[in-house]
């Protein structure tokens, strides 16, 4: 008896078996095998192993959770190479802090019961448009971002609309955002009272 095929492969069948038509990601993920981390086979599907699967931030006229592979036609993929230092350098730069939803490392995962949020390197320019594994193109991303379970994400507030929420929020809650700026720009305060 062979080995059970994984979910990445499960996931290339159904889009194989559905060339040129819309399909949606509840569908993926029961094709996968219910595999939670179904988008990130996607993106490996589409990324790494250059199978063109298109969503909305490809074309228009889907919507998000809608992808469509229109022709078994790969292009060349590329090769992962962000470094421990450089994927280091940009949790510190970003405060270990999605940039997308502004969640932090280890705090309640919103979408996972009692588990807590991971942080991972995002390009700001998609790789497939020519986005580099450098700094100034990477970002800090929790894994529900990174995943495409968040579709969209807030904007970020203007200083008007952020000021306004502290304002309203409880004196607790506005001493934790002191002490996070406290942290976050300790050495610019160290720097400047010198």
């Amino acid at each position: 008896m062979g080995r059970k095929p994984g979910s990445k492969q499960l996931i290339l069948e159904y889009f194989l078996k559905n060339i040129g038509k819309v399909v949606v990601s509840r569908d993926i993920q029961a094709a996968s095998g219910g595999a939670v981390e179904w988008a990130r086979r996607v993106r490996e599907l589409r990324n790494e192993d250059g199978y063109q699967i298109l969503s909305h931030k490809d074309r228009a006229d889907l919507k998000p959770n809608q992808y469509l592979m229109e022709t078994i036609a790969r292009v060349p993929a590329f090769t992962r190479s962000i470094s421990k230092e450089t994927r280091a350098w940009v949790l510190e730069r970003n405060g270990y802090t999605c940039q997308m939803c502004g969640v932090a490392a280890g705090d309640p995962d919103p979408f996972g019961g009692n588990r807590t949020v991971r942080l991972t390197m995002g390009h700001i320019l998609d790789k497939t448009k020519g986005g580099k594994d450098t700094p100034r193109d990477l970002r800090a991303v929790c894994t529900n971002c990174n995943e495409g379970l968040q579709n969209t994400s807030l904007p970020k507030p203007d200083r008007i609309h952020l000021l306004a929420q502290i304002r309203r929020a409880t004196i607790r809650d506005q001493e934790a955002v002191l002490d996070w700026l406290l942290q976050k720009f300790k050495r610019k305060l160290e720097d400047a009272t010198e």
